[in-house]
């Protein structure tokens, strides 16, 4: 496959990603069209299998409710990713992940976290930031040292190794109650500790990038609740620059839609 023909495939997907997602607000039926009809495979659990399973929830909708902002979309092999500012069910932010098939949307994952009021100690929202795409040669290397990262200090708890991912004390930071900096970051772990409140990672489940942004999914536990962390970085010279994230408790199972697991 030459290059012009492989660009022409990531653009379509990365737009019928966001077609698909911004039909939940217009209610367009064409972009639906994307998913495979006969085998679609739902993570969220409060979605049943298939695409009737997503035709129920949007039909739950209160008429004209929903919103759709999609802000980024990567794409990483057969996955496209994207952040998005939802009103869905109320104000929400969230990350997708679609797997694709011959063209066919047939896996789907999700986080979503309700929306905070206000902006973060920094003044930062928890999707503003830098959206543009650069080092598309050095995708490998920056979710190799993305994933380093989180398996080293939020899986293993090495805060020796902390300060060697970042470039001083330059981090911006997108999570609504972690102020910028790497210090920032430091006072926030300290401050959960100092109330008993334990943030950890016991398993990454996948990672996907596409140039200088890397995701990464993981579970563990915020505290008393069995979570799922979707974590977005942004590399930059290599070495951590900014972070997005979002923060989902997993429902207990007894309430699943279906038997498909968060992961």
């Amino acid at each position: 496959m030459n290059n012009n023909k492989a660009k022409k495939m990531e653009t379509s997907k990365k737009q019928g990603v966001k077609d698909l997602l911004k039909a939940i607000e217009t209610g367009a039926t064409e972009p639906v069209s994307i998913i495979n009809q006969t085998n679609y495979k739902q993570h969220n659990l409060a979605v049943a299998d298939g695409l009737a399973g997503f035709g129920a929830v949007l039909q739950q909708l209160p008429p004209n409710s929903a919103k759709v902002n999609t802000i980024r979309v990567f794409q990483d092999g057969e996955y496209v990713f994207a952040h998005t500012d939802y009103n869905f069910f109320g104000p929400k932010i969230g990350f997708d992940i679609f797997r694709f098939e011959d063209g066919k949307i047939v896996e789907h994952w999700d986080n979503l976290q309700e929306k905070p009021a206000k902006p973060n100690p920094s003044g930062h929202t928890m999707t503003d930031g830098v959206t543009e795409v650069e080092d598309l040669d050095k995708t490998q290397v920056n979710k190799t040292l993305v994933k380093s990262f989180v398996e080293d200090i939020l899986v293993n708890g090495k805060m020796e190794k902390l300060a060697g991912y970042f470039n001083g004390d330059n981090y911006i930071q997108h999570n609504p109650q972690i102020a910028d900096q790497l210090s920032g970051l430091g006072k926030a772990l300290e401050y959960l500790a100092s109330i008993g409140v334990t943030m950890k990672y016991d398993k990454i489940h996948r990672v996907l990038g596409e140039g200088n942004f890397v995701l990464i999914v993981s579970e563990g536990a915020f505290g008393e609740n069995h979570t799922s962390f979707y974590d977005l970085f942004r590399v930059e010279k290599g070495k951590i620059a900014e972070h997005w994230d979002v923060i989902e408790t997993i429902a207990e199972k007894i309430s699943w839609k279906n038997s498909n697991g968060k992961f």
